[in-house]
Formats: C-alpha cells, structure tokens, sequence
C-alpha cells in the first residue's frame, strides 16, 4: 500500500508505528539532542543555566504534564502550582526525613506519584463537571494546598522561618565527601541538589530527565490512552458510548499530569531554588504553566517546549531590550513596561494563529517537504 504525506511516500502503514515517521523528524531531533547535550557545557557560563537553562527544562516538564491534561484531554486545570508543589514538599521530606539515603532518581519518581495519587482526589469533580467549572474546582485545589503547606508545620519540619531547603544528595544515594575516594568517581555519581552541586551536572540531570518523559508523553498520546484521552476531550457521550470509560480516562489524566507537575516541583526546589516557601508555587505559576501550553499549541508536545521557550525567554529579552534602546526607566518601571509588552506579544501571537507556534512549525514543515513535490 503506497500513500504520500507531505510530498513524502511511505510503503506500508507500519512507518506511522514510528515516534517520529518523517525521516527529516528523527534527524532533527537527534541533532538538537546532540546539540543540547554537548554545546551547553562546552561554550555556556552558569548564568546560562542558573537564569535560562534548568528553568526552561523545569517549566517544560510542568507544561508536559499540564498539555497531557488541556490539550490531549480536554480537562481545564489551574491547579498546576499547587501540584509542582506537592511534589516539592513530597521531595524535601523524603529527603529529610523518610529516604535520607535514596538517590535523586527515585526521590523525583516517589515525588511525582505522591503528586499523583492527589491530582486523582482532586480529579473526582471532573467526573461532574467541566469547562469553567472544573477550572474554579481545580483554582480551589491550588488554594488550599498551598494553605495546607503553609499552615501545618509538619511538611517543612517545624522550621521556624517555614522553608524547604534542598540537602545535598548525589544521583544514587551516596554522599560524596571532600577529598575523599567518592569525589575523585564522583563522575560516576555526581552529586545534583543543593547549592554544592554544578550548574552544567544539574542541567544535564534535567536535561535527561525532560527527554525521558517527553519520549514517554509522546508514546502514551500516540497510543490507546492518548485515543481515549482525545475522545474524551471531543465528546465524552460519544466516547463513553464506544466503550470508553469516562472515570477511569480522566482520573489517569489526571494522575498522569499531576505526576509530570510534582516530578517538576521537586526539580524545581532542587535544581533550582535550593529553597523556597509557598510563594514559590503560588497562582501565578499555575497561569504562566497555561500560557506555556496555549501559547505553544494545544495538544502538542513540541508546542510545550515552545510555549515554555517563549515565557522562559520573552522577559529576559525584553530586560535586555529596554536599556538598549534607552528607555530611562526605573526598576519598577522597567517591570511594568516588560509586562506590558509581554501581554501584547501574547495577545498577537494568539491572533495570528490561535492553534500556537506548533502550528506555525507543522506548516513551516509542509512547505519544505512539498517543495521539490509541488504536484
């Protein structure tokens, strides 16, 4: 069976089993994993990774999860901060108290099923409600965890300036000590948290950590899961009268989205905070994970990490931007003019193509490939 996509043919339907069917995708995104992985810690300084870097592959993982959520099944949640920030507290107490040995690896998977097992209880209104709706019942889970974290003293263990701060830990469990024989192996278990811990060896702790999940994510949409998840989000009477169970679909979104935020809270404390309050995973982070999502394109993994490159990037551009063109601006005056011009940026890019920058790619995409097949 012959059939052509985009100026291309293809000799079975066997060929769309792949990740990625295009050979120009496989090579593409090859080369910028090569990219990634050598060029950062060959050419860039810390600034680059403390400042745009860890923070990009962090809020990438969040929009993820979130994406799975939104886009590939149609439940609209603001609550993404507050689960980022179950799996944070999830991370520092395993750390602290629970695991104190346990590798980083496994301390972010207990901490993204921990945030798991909560985004299914407060997944239950979903089986009721949606739309607006569902949005207020997940704003309310977001409220109250981060009232939860900050009223019990438990979760932060009794400090008395009520932060979590990020222990040393290396990425097997084992402490390396100064000077000692662990250090000088110590690129075979480096060591990823706290302050103690280089930029280049938690960038590429992230880095592994985001192209896992995104191979993950972009399997499970493409399978029976995924199927389920986007007739839900098309029309769940229908989807429900084919066989498809609507409980069960939308609390595994559920679980799984909230697994991809709690998984990039803890990273968010540890590679990159180092400590925090529940400020840190306030409103504002839940709305900016949305954008990421909208932005970037619904329903897309690569629009994810679009959407997030455009938030991460955008204000540093324009602090940059406004000095150079001389703007005598204050500090605060300099925030309010970056907030303007971010808000405008959005609204225009959301006119010109409402599906985000994964669209503009898909037919940036077509246009290349149909090029030398213009019939």
């Amino acid at each position: 069976m012959f059939y052509r996509e985009a100026g291309q043919f293809k000799t079975s339907y066997a060929a769309d089993q792949a990740i990625f069917p295009i050979v120009q995708d496989r090579i593409f995104v090859l080369l910028v994993l090569l990219a990634a992985y050598i060029i950062p810690p060959v050419f860039l300084g810390s600034y680059w990774f403390n400042a745009i870097l860890i923070p990009f592959l962090i809020f990438s993982m969040a929009a993820l999860g979130l994406n799975l959520l939104v886009g590939y099944c149609g439940q609209l949640s603001l609550g993404t901060g507050g689960f980022m920030a179950v799996g944070a507290y999830a991370s520092y107490k395993l750390t602290t108290v629970i695991f104190p040995d346990l590798g980083m690896i496994f301390i972010f998977l207990l901490s993204g099923l921990v945030s798991a097992a909560v985004g299914v209880v407060f997944g239950l209104p979903s089986l009721r409600i949606k739309g607006f709706y569902l949005a207020v019942a997940t704003l309310a889970a977001q409220f109250f965890l981060q009232w939860l974290f900050n009223k019990v003293p438990w979760f932060y263990n009794y400090n008395s300036n009520g932060t979590i701060e990020s222990p040393p830990r290396s990425l097997f469990g084992t402490i390396m000590e100064p000077g000692g024989m662990l250090e000088a192996l110590s690129f075979l278990n480096p060591l990823v948290t706290s302050p103690r811990a280089t930029p280049v060896t938690k960038y590429l702790f992230a880095l592994t950590l985001v192209v896992v999940f995104a191979l993950i994510a972009k399997n499970l949409v493409r399978g029976r899961v995924g199927r389920a998840w986007m007739a839900i989000r098309d029309m769940d009477i229908a989807a429900e009268l084919i066989g498809i169970r609507p409980m069960q679909t939308k609390l595994l979104a559920f679980a799984i989205s909230s697994f991809y935020c709690g998984i990039a809270g803890a990273m968010l404390l540890n590679l990159y905070l180092n400590s925090a309050e529940t400020l840190a995973f306030g409103i504002n982070i839940s709305f900016e994970v949305l954008f990421m999502v909208i932005i970037g394109g619904l329903a897309s993994i690569l629009g994810s990490f679009l959407g997030t490159a455009f938030i991460v990037l955008t204000p540093i551009f324009l602090t940059n931007a406004l000095p150079a063109i001389g703007l005598p601006l204050d500090t605060a005056g300099q925030k309010h003019v970056e907030l303007m011009m971010f808000g405008g940026l959005m609204i225009f890019f959301l006119i010109v193509e409402p599906h985000g920058f994964a669209r503009l790619w898909q037919i940036a995409k077509e246009k290349l490939r149909l090029w030398p097949f213009p019939y």
